[in-house]
Formats: structure tokens, sequence, C-alpha cells
């Protein structure tokens, strides 16, 4: 008996915006939820998602932590599955780490009861690296080129909702990200270093140790360049 034709692709349902995609992205389970469940490591595993390849001592400069402590929590991010070591860069002296996922997914409405104290403690990390990241960005908004510093936006809204209409709200601002994600698949990104590199500081910093934020990489015209885009959204209860 012959198969049923395939439905056409414009037939098929949507994927969902808020799920991940199998081939760059993790959904942590319990235990690497509490290897997450610190500002540091979440900080250390960000930077390794948006600029690539480092050292810990690379990491540890540009986060003033001491090397020692930079290690640890690299090798606990390793131990939980979230980064690796890059066995093509690098010397005897110094290990390259890179991360092994575009980004972590983790829906608290999909936690079971015993799963709840990892996901609040996560939760409670994420927000407290996110504040730590913002801190260190508002040093770079003076040396914004005037391009970017207008496309850029600051913005915070209050809303009335219900948790079923926040929800619906959560899946529609993913499908928009998700757009514009696809649009940085396979494109060359400002930054990318030499795997010869060994030097203590980021290959993207200035003489000054700031950032070079200008996106040009010498080509004369912009250079795909990583933009944070955070979505944080939960009740205001401390009244």
């Amino acid at each position: 008996m012959a198969e049923a034709p395939a439905p056409p692709a414009s037939e098929l349902p949507a994927p969902d915006p808020l799920a991940p995609d199998p081939a760059h992205d993790v959904t942590p389970d319990a235990a690497a939820l509490r290897v997450l469940a610190h500002p540091v490591r979440l900080n250390l595993l960000s930077r390794l998602r948006q600029y690539g390849p480092a050292t810990a001592r690379q990491l540890a400069a540009h986060f003033a932590l001491d090397p020692g402590s930079a290690s640890y929590h690299l090798r606990r991010l390793a131990a939980g599955g979230l980064i690796e070591e890059d066995s093509g860069r690098g010397t005897r002296r110094d290990r390259w780490w890179q991360a092994r996922h575009r980004t972590s997914f983790h829906d608290p409405g999909t936690n079971r009861p015993s799963e709840q104290a990892d996901s609040r403690a996560y939760a409670q990390a994420l927000l407290l690296a996110y504040s730590d990241q913002l801190r260190r960005l508002a040093g770079t908004v003076p040396l914004l080129p005037d391009d970017w510093y207008a496309a850029s936006v600051f913005s915070d809204y209050t809303l009335l909702l219900t948790p079923d209409e926040l929800n619906a709200m959560k899946a529609e601002l993913a499908d928009v990200v998700g757009r514009y994600r696809e649009l940085g698949h396979d494109r060359p990104q400002r930054g990318a270093d030499s795997k010869n590199s060994t030097d203590s500081t980021d290959s993207t910093d200035g003489a000054d140790g700031t950032e070079d934020v200008n996106g040009t990489e010498g080509t004369g015209g912009p250079v795909p360049t990583p933009v944070s885009v955070q979505l944080q959204s939960f009740p205001l209860l401390d009244r």
C-alpha cells in the first residue's frame, strides 16, 4: 500500500517559538540548573557564547576574577556539559574553552515539583548575572557609534496581565526574536580571532581595554555584531 504524500509545508503546524532548536540550543536538566545557579558561571558562559572561545586568563582579565577562580567555574561548566575544550587552539600553558550551545532554554512552567527549587535558584542567579552585565555595559554607552546608539532601545513597561496573557505575549516576542535570529546563521561575526592567539586580553578589545563597538572589521562597512536582546517579565509583588 502506497504511503500518503506528505502535506505541503504551508499546511504543517507552525513551530513552537518557545521550543529550543536541538541543533543549537540546550534545555538544562536539574543537574545543569544547579551548575548554572551561580552568576559568575552564567557570565562566563554568556561571554563564550557571544564572543567565541577564550582562555581562563582572558576571561579572568575581562571579569576581574582570580585566574584560579575562573578556571574552577569553567571546569564546573564543562562538567555540566555546557562548555568544552577547544582542542584546536592554544598551547600547553593555556586551555581554550568554547560554548557547546547557542542558548539555554528553561521554561519554569514545565518543571516537575522536585525541580522547583533548582529552577528558582537558576532564575535568581540569572537576574543577578543580568544586573552585572548591565552595569558593565553602562560604561560602553558613551563609546557607541551614533548609528548603533540610534538603533538601541532602553524601555521598561508595566502591564496589567493575567498569567495566560503573559504566556501569550511571551510566545509572540519569542517568535519575533526567532525570525531575526535566523538571519545570523552562517553570517561572519566581528571579533573572530586567530586560533594561534594566546594574548591575555580579548581580541575585540581596544588598546585602552574597551571593546571595539564600531563593527566594521576593516571592511569599510557594517559587519553583523552581537546584539543583546534581553526579555524579562515577572509580576511586581513587592508592594
